[in-house]
């Protein structure tokens, strides 16, 4: 089988893994259940539940009734921050869900293969944000509810882990390992590495004596290589005229 029909193959699972990761996020905003409490009383046992945007009770005759958080500017800085977090989630994996089936190579909606690896690669990324994001906001809920439970010093009502935190955090984790598996693969194609993209250094004929003996002054920015064969015609034409005129000059003879 050849590497890229494997490469499609995965591209085609981390896809699916994604797209369901991102189906059990969303499925976690409209759901009550992300913490819960139970009241005993004599007669009746009551339910608390609530999530992001209500507090609802129940009973059990089956009545229930749900109630919106009255102020926005008067929740509290952690609730605001896990509604950011979770709306970025949702949007991020959207938009990793069209990068991505844009990039494939099954698909062959881009242009090059490696245009189409960046498309993937860029949707891999988005993955991961959305992964991310979902995690922070179900492990942070979550250490709010436990720090609350064992905290004996806390007078008020205790809640417990929903259903919904399980759901959210196998979403991102299905989010997490098909966006690092996309961008692992689409990154070796559309992003090569910087050592294969630089120009090699032209071969050099000039001798390391050559370097050093005709090259200007280090202050000087130009540097001039003589071929070698005029060495030898220069050095020739001396020992011509040095063997037909008999003598030999030195440099101390100058002096």
């Amino acid at each position: 089988m050849k590497y890229r029909t494997v490469v499609m193959y995965l591209e085609i699972g981390c896809f699916v893994s994604c797209l369901c990761g991102w189906i059990l996020v969303c499925s976690t905003l409209p759901t009550e259940y992300w913490s819960y409490s139970e009241s005993l009383t004599v007669l009746t046992t009551s339910n608390f539940y609530s999530n992001l945007w209500r507090d609802c009770i129940s009973d059990d005759t089956g009545v229930s009734d749900c109630k919106d958080y009255p102020s926005m500017l008067a929740l509290p800085v952690f609730l605001h921050a896990c509604r950011a977090l979770a709306v970025c989630a949702v949007i991020t994996g959207f938009f990793g869900g069209v990068l991505t089936l844009i990039g494939m190579k099954c698909t062959k909606i881009g242009g090059s293969e490696i245009a189409n690896a960046r498309v993937t690669f860029a949707g891999g990324i988005t993955y991961l944000v959305s992964g991310f994001c979902g995690m922070i906001t179900y492990s942070w809920w979550a250490n709010k509810i436990i720090t609350e439970f064992v905290d004996p010093n806390f007078v008020e009502q205790k809640f417990e882990l929903g259903a919904a935190l399980f759901v959210g955090w196998g979403g991102s984790i299905l989010l997490i390992s098909g966006g690092t598996v996309l961008t692992t693969f689409a990154g070796k194609e559309g992003l090569p590495s910087s050592s294969s993209d630089r120009p090699r250094r032209p071969v050099s004929y000039a001798t390391g004596r050559t370097r050093r003996t005709y090259m200007l002054p280090a202050s000087s920015s130009r540097v001039t290589l003589v071929p070698p064969l005029f060495y030898e015609g220069r050095k020739s034409r001396a020992t011509r005229a040095t063997t037909k005129t008999g003598r030999t000059f030195s440099r101390d003879s100058f002096v």
